[in-house]
């Protein structure tokens, strides 16, 4: 069958939207994913990611130059 162009228009402007949505979507869950995992995290935990630039003396002491 023949479209007429704005047709067309209106069955790409309805799949950009799809597009939109479901990129928003995906992005919201990564999102709220994170979140959720980082406020469930126990203490201890947090205070050695918290350390973690910090855990290793030698690195820190390569780069003094005194």
């Amino acid at each position: 069958p023949k479209f007429s162009p704005m047709f067309k228009r209106l069955l790409l402007d309805d799949s950009a939207a799809i597009f939109t949505v479901v990129a928003f979507v995906t992005a919201f869950s990564i999102f709220a994913t994170v979140c959720w995992r980082a406020l469930r995290m126990s203490r201890p935990q947090t205070d050695q990611l918290a350390r973690l630039p910090f855990a290793d003396e030698t690195s820190a002491r390569r780069h003094d130059t005194e």
